[in-house]
Protein backbone atom coordinates (compact mmCIF):
# COMPACT_ATOMS: atom_id res chain seq x y z
CA UNK A 1 0.00 0.00 0.00
CA UNK A 2 2.84 2.40 0.79
CA UNK A 3 4.27 1.92 -2.70
CA UNK A 4 0.89 2.65 -4.30
CA UNK A 5 0.51 5.79 -2.19
CA UNK A 6 4.00 6.95 -3.16
CA UNK A 7 3.21 6.54 -6.88
CA UNK A 8 -0.09 8.35 -6.48
CA UNK A 9 1.52 11.29 -4.72
CA UNK A 10 4.13 11.43 -7.49
CA UNK A 11 1.32 11.54 -10.07
CA UNK A 12 -0.32 14.37 -8.13
CA UNK A 13 2.92 16.37 -8.24
CA UNK A 14 3.20 15.76 -11.99
CA UNK A 15 -0.34 16.99 -12.56
CA UNK A 16 0.26 20.05 -10.39
CA UNK A 17 3.15 21.01 -12.67
CA UNK A 18 1.09 20.40 -15.80
CA UNK A 19 -2.15 21.93 -14.48
CA UNK A 20 -1.35 24.63 -11.88
CA UNK A 21 -5.04 25.59 -11.83
CA UNK A 22 -5.80 22.37 -9.92
CA UNK A 23 -2.95 22.67 -7.41
CA UNK A 24 -5.17 23.40 -4.41
CA UNK A 25 -7.57 20.53 -5.08
CA UNK A 26 -4.75 18.11 -5.83
CA UNK A 27 -3.00 19.12 -2.61
CA UNK A 28 -6.21 18.38 -0.71
CA UNK A 29 -6.53 15.00 -2.44
CA UNK A 30 -2.94 14.15 -1.54
CA UNK A 31 -3.59 14.89 2.14
CA UNK A 32 -6.80 12.86 2.02
CA UNK A 33 -4.95 9.85 0.63
CA UNK A 34 -2.30 10.04 3.32
CA UNK A 35 -5.02 10.22 5.97
CA UNK A 36 -6.89 7.34 4.34
CA UNK A 37 -3.76 5.19 4.46
CA UNK A 38 -3.42 5.83 8.20
CA UNK A 39 -7.08 4.97 8.72
CA UNK A 40 -6.68 1.66 6.88
CA UNK A 41 -3.60 0.75 8.93
CA UNK A 42 -5.64 1.04 12.11
CA UNK A 43 -8.62 -0.96 10.80
CA UNK A 44 -9.06 -4.53 11.90
CA UNK A 45 -12.22 -5.07 9.86
CA UNK A 46 -14.87 -2.98 8.15
CA UNK A 47 -18.02 -1.84 9.92
CA UNK A 48 -19.85 -3.18 6.86
CA UNK A 49 -20.49 -6.91 6.75
CA UNK A 50 -21.50 -9.08 3.81
CA UNK A 51 -23.63 -12.22 4.03
CA UNK A 52 -21.66 -14.41 1.65
CA UNK A 53 -24.63 -16.74 1.20
CA UNK A 54 -26.56 -13.90 -0.45
CA UNK A 55 -23.87 -12.63 -2.84
CA UNK A 56 -24.99 -14.66 -5.86
CA UNK A 57 -28.64 -13.79 -5.28
CA UNK A 58 -27.87 -10.09 -4.90
CA UNK A 59 -25.74 -9.94 -8.02
CA UNK A 60 -28.43 -11.65 -10.12
CA UNK A 61 -31.05 -9.27 -8.73
CA UNK A 62 -29.02 -6.14 -9.41
CA UNK A 63 -28.59 -5.39 -5.71
CA UNK A 64 -25.24 -4.08 -4.39
CA UNK A 65 -23.54 -6.00 -1.59
CA UNK A 66 -23.93 -3.15 0.91
CA UNK A 67 -27.42 -1.78 1.53
CA UNK A 68 -26.41 1.44 3.24
CA UNK A 69 -29.79 3.12 2.92
CA UNK A 70 -31.62 0.23 4.55
CA UNK A 71 -28.96 -1.07 6.92
CA UNK A 72 -28.01 0.00 10.42
CA UNK A 73 -24.31 0.46 11.07
CA UNK A 74 -22.17 1.92 13.82
CA UNK A 75 -20.87 5.07 12.13
CA UNK A 76 -18.80 6.30 15.07
CA UNK A 77 -15.47 5.59 13.38
CA UNK A 78 -16.33 7.14 9.98
CA UNK A 79 -17.73 10.22 11.69
CA UNK A 80 -14.48 10.67 13.58
CA UNK A 81 -12.63 10.30 10.28
CA UNK A 82 -14.90 12.95 8.74
CA UNK A 83 -13.87 15.45 11.40
CA UNK A 84 -10.21 14.64 10.69
CA UNK A 85 -10.92 15.48 7.05
CA UNK A 86 -12.43 18.81 8.10
CA UNK A 87 -9.04 19.72 9.58
CA UNK A 88 -7.69 19.53 6.02
CA UNK A 89 -10.49 21.84 4.89
CA UNK A 90 -9.60 24.35 7.59
CA UNK A 91 -6.06 24.54 6.24
CA UNK A 92 -6.97 24.60 2.56
CA UNK A 93 -10.32 26.34 2.16
CA UNK A 94 -10.42 30.14 1.78
CA UNK A 95 -11.51 32.43 4.66
CA UNK A 96 -14.91 32.90 3.04
CA UNK A 97 -15.68 29.26 3.82
CA UNK A 98 -15.11 29.63 7.55
CA UNK A 99 -18.87 29.61 8.25
CA UNK A 100 -19.25 26.17 6.70
CA UNK A 101 -16.42 24.79 8.80
CA UNK A 102 -17.82 26.40 11.95
CA UNK A 103 -21.26 24.92 11.21
CA UNK A 104 -19.75 21.45 10.92
CA UNK A 105 -17.50 21.76 13.97
CA UNK A 106 -20.38 23.08 16.09
CA UNK A 107 -22.53 20.07 15.08
CA UNK A 108 -25.18 22.28 13.50
CA UNK A 109 -26.09 19.47 11.15
CA UNK A 110 -26.94 15.78 11.19
CA UNK A 111 -23.83 14.01 9.86
CA UNK A 112 -25.68 10.76 9.21
CA UNK A 113 -28.31 12.64 7.20
CA UNK A 114 -25.49 14.08 5.10
CA UNK A 115 -24.17 10.58 4.44
CA UNK A 116 -27.58 9.20 3.55
CA UNK A 117 -28.26 12.21 1.30
CA UNK A 118 -25.09 11.40 -0.61
CA UNK A 119 -26.34 7.83 -1.18
CA UNK A 120 -29.73 9.13 -2.29
CA UNK A 121 -27.98 11.18 -4.97
CA UNK A 122 -29.03 14.51 -3.42
CA UNK A 123 -26.88 17.44 -2.30
CA UNK A 124 -25.62 17.68 1.26
CA UNK A 125 -26.18 21.47 1.25
CA UNK A 126 -29.82 21.31 2.44
CA UNK A 127 -28.67 19.35 5.51
CA UNK A 128 -26.29 22.13 6.51
CA UNK A 129 -27.51 25.15 8.46
CA UNK A 130 -28.37 27.54 5.62
CA UNK A 131 -27.89 30.58 7.83
CA UNK A 132 -24.24 29.56 8.20
CA UNK A 133 -23.59 28.66 4.56
CA UNK A 134 -25.01 31.68 2.76
CA UNK A 135 -22.50 33.05 0.29
CA UNK A 136 -20.56 29.80 0.04
CA UNK A 137 -19.38 29.04 -3.48
CA UNK A 138 -20.27 25.90 -5.41
CA UNK A 139 -16.63 24.78 -5.19
CA UNK A 140 -16.67 25.02 -1.40
CA UNK A 141 -19.86 23.00 -1.12
CA UNK A 142 -18.44 20.46 -3.58
CA UNK A 143 -15.48 20.08 -1.25
CA UNK A 144 -17.80 19.25 1.63
CA UNK A 145 -19.44 16.68 -0.67
CA UNK A 146 -15.99 15.21 -1.26
CA UNK A 147 -15.33 14.89 2.47
CA UNK A 148 -18.74 13.32 3.10
CA UNK A 149 -18.06 10.73 0.40
CA UNK A 150 -14.53 10.12 1.66
CA UNK A 151 -15.70 9.52 5.23
CA UNK A 152 -16.96 6.05 4.26
CA UNK A 153 -14.31 5.30 1.62
CA UNK A 154 -11.83 3.29 3.79
CA UNK A 155 -14.59 1.11 5.23
CA UNK A 156 -16.19 0.38 1.85
CA UNK A 157 -12.82 0.05 0.13
CA UNK A 158 -12.06 -2.84 2.47
CA UNK A 159 -15.25 -4.61 1.34
CA UNK A 160 -14.44 -3.95 -2.33
CA UNK A 161 -10.98 -5.46 -1.94
CA UNK A 162 -12.33 -8.53 -0.15
CA UNK A 163 -15.18 -9.31 -2.56
CA UNK A 164 -14.10 -7.63 -5.80
CA UNK A 165 -12.95 -10.83 -7.51
CA UNK A 166 -16.14 -12.67 -6.58
CA UNK A 167 -18.24 -9.81 -7.92
CA UNK A 168 -16.19 -9.71 -11.14
CA UNK A 169 -17.23 -13.30 -11.87
CA UNK A 170 -20.91 -12.66 -11.15
CA UNK A 171 -21.83 -11.17 -14.53
CA UNK A 172 -22.93 -7.84 -13.04
CA UNK A 173 -24.34 -5.67 -15.85
CA UNK A 174 -25.62 -2.58 -14.01
CA UNK A 175 -24.20 0.91 -14.41
CA UNK A 176 -24.05 1.49 -10.66
CA UNK A 177 -21.47 -0.02 -8.32
CA UNK A 178 -22.01 -3.69 -7.34
CA UNK A 179 -20.35 -3.07 -3.97
CA UNK A 180 -22.13 0.04 -2.66
CA UNK A 181 -24.61 1.12 -5.33
CA UNK A 182 -23.10 4.54 -6.15
CA UNK A 183 -23.06 5.87 -9.71
CA UNK A 184 -19.68 6.31 -11.44
CA UNK A 185 -18.15 9.62 -12.50
CA UNK A 186 -15.18 8.28 -14.43
CA UNK A 187 -13.89 5.06 -15.93
CA UNK A 188 -11.15 3.63 -18.12
CA UNK A 189 -10.71 1.95 -21.50
CA UNK A 190 -8.10 -0.83 -21.32
CA UNK A 191 -6.36 -1.28 -24.65
CA UNK A 192 -4.51 -4.27 -23.17
CA UNK A 193 -7.93 -5.96 -22.94
CA UNK A 194 -9.05 -5.13 -26.48
CA UNK A 195 -10.64 -1.85 -25.45
CA UNK A 196 -12.85 -3.13 -22.64
CA UNK A 197 -14.51 -0.38 -20.58
CA UNK A 198 -14.42 -0.30 -16.80
CA UNK A 199 -16.37 2.06 -14.54
CA UNK A 200 -14.95 3.37 -11.28
CA UNK A 201 -16.72 4.06 -7.98
CA UNK A 202 -15.35 6.97 -5.94
CA UNK A 203 -17.27 5.79 -2.89
CA UNK A 204 -15.56 2.41 -2.50
CA UNK A 205 -12.78 2.38 -5.11
CA UNK A 206 -14.18 -0.61 -7.01
CA UNK A 207 -13.88 -1.00 -10.80
CA UNK A 208 -16.24 -3.16 -12.82
CA UNK A 209 -16.55 -4.12 -16.47
CA UNK A 210 -19.37 -2.45 -18.40
CA UNK A 211 -20.39 -2.66 -22.04
CA UNK A 212 -18.65 -0.05 -24.15
CA UNK A 213 -21.68 0.89 -26.26
CA UNK A 214 -24.19 1.45 -23.48
CA UNK A 215 -25.13 4.35 -21.21
CA UNK A 216 -24.48 3.38 -17.58
CA UNK A 217 -27.24 5.71 -16.37
CA UNK A 218 -30.27 4.90 -18.54
CA UNK A 219 -29.15 1.71 -20.29
CA UNK A 220 -29.44 3.24 -23.77
CA UNK A 221 -27.70 1.05 -26.38
CA UNK A 222 -28.65 2.98 -29.54
CA UNK A 223 -25.31 3.81 -31.09
CA UNK A 224 -26.56 6.91 -32.92
CA UNK A 225 -27.58 8.49 -29.61
CA UNK A 226 -24.29 7.68 -27.87
CA UNK A 227 -21.28 9.87 -28.58
CA UNK A 228 -18.09 11.24 -27.07
CA UNK A 229 -15.91 14.32 -27.30
CA UNK A 230 -12.26 15.06 -26.61
CA UNK A 231 -10.12 18.16 -26.25
CA UNK A 232 -7.35 18.62 -28.77
CA UNK A 233 -4.03 17.65 -27.25
CA UNK A 234 -5.73 15.60 -24.50
CA UNK A 235 -6.75 12.56 -26.53
CA UNK A 236 -6.04 10.28 -23.58
CA UNK A 237 -9.15 11.64 -21.85
CA UNK A 238 -12.62 11.76 -23.32
CA UNK A 239 -16.23 12.30 -22.30
CA UNK A 240 -18.87 9.70 -23.21
CA UNK A 241 -22.33 11.27 -23.51
CA UNK A 242 -25.87 9.95 -23.91
CA UNK A 243 -28.20 12.10 -25.97
CA UNK A 244 -31.25 10.36 -24.50
CA UNK A 245 -30.78 10.99 -20.78
CA UNK A 246 -28.28 13.88 -21.17
CA UNK A 247 -25.83 12.27 -18.76
CA UNK A 248 -22.07 11.90 -19.24
CA UNK A 249 -19.08 10.03 -17.86
CA UNK A 250 -15.38 10.76 -18.28
CA UNK A 251 -13.11 8.02 -19.60
CA UNK A 252 -9.35 7.52 -19.58
CA UNK A 253 -7.64 5.49 -22.30
CA UNK A 254 -5.01 3.17 -20.85
CA UNK A 255 -2.20 2.05 -23.18
CA UNK A 256 -1.47 -1.59 -23.97
CA UNK A 257 1.34 -1.56 -21.42
CA UNK A 258 -1.31 -2.23 -18.79
CA UNK A 259 -0.44 0.95 -16.92
CA UNK A 260 -2.45 1.49 -13.72
CA UNK A 261 -3.83 4.95 -12.99
CA UNK A 262 -5.45 6.40 -9.89
CA UNK A 263 -8.87 7.51 -11.09
CA UNK A 264 -9.42 9.72 -8.04
CA UNK A 265 -6.51 11.81 -9.31
CA UNK A 266 -7.62 11.61 -12.94
CA UNK A 267 -11.07 12.88 -11.99
CA UNK A 268 -9.72 16.07 -10.43
CA UNK A 269 -7.13 16.60 -13.17
CA UNK A 270 -9.95 16.58 -15.75
CA UNK A 271 -12.46 18.90 -14.09
CA UNK A 272 -12.36 21.13 -17.16
CA UNK A 273 -14.04 18.27 -19.04
CA UNK A 274 -16.90 18.38 -16.53
CA UNK A 275 -17.33 22.06 -17.24
CA UNK A 276 -17.36 21.45 -20.97
CA UNK A 277 -19.99 18.73 -20.55
CA UNK A 278 -22.16 21.06 -18.43
CA UNK A 279 -21.84 23.76 -21.08
CA UNK A 280 -23.12 21.27 -23.66
CA UNK A 281 -26.18 20.52 -21.52
CA UNK A 282 -25.07 17.22 -19.98
CA UNK A 283 -25.06 16.46 -16.25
Amino acid sequence: MAGVLHRTLKTIEDYKSANPHYTELLDILGEIMILREEYRKNMKESIFTVDENLIEQKMKGGLPLIDFAGGKYDLTRPEKYFHSLIVIAEKKMPPEAVNIIKTIKDNKFDWEKMIRASFDGTDVEPVLDKTKTEGASEDELDLIDLFVEESLRPELECVAEQYGKIVAKSGWTEGYCPICGKEPKIGEIRESEEGRRYLFCHQCGHKWHFRRIKCPFCGNEEQHTLAYFIVEGEERHRVDVCKKCRRYIKMVDLPKTGEELNLDVEDIATLHLDMLAYDEGYN
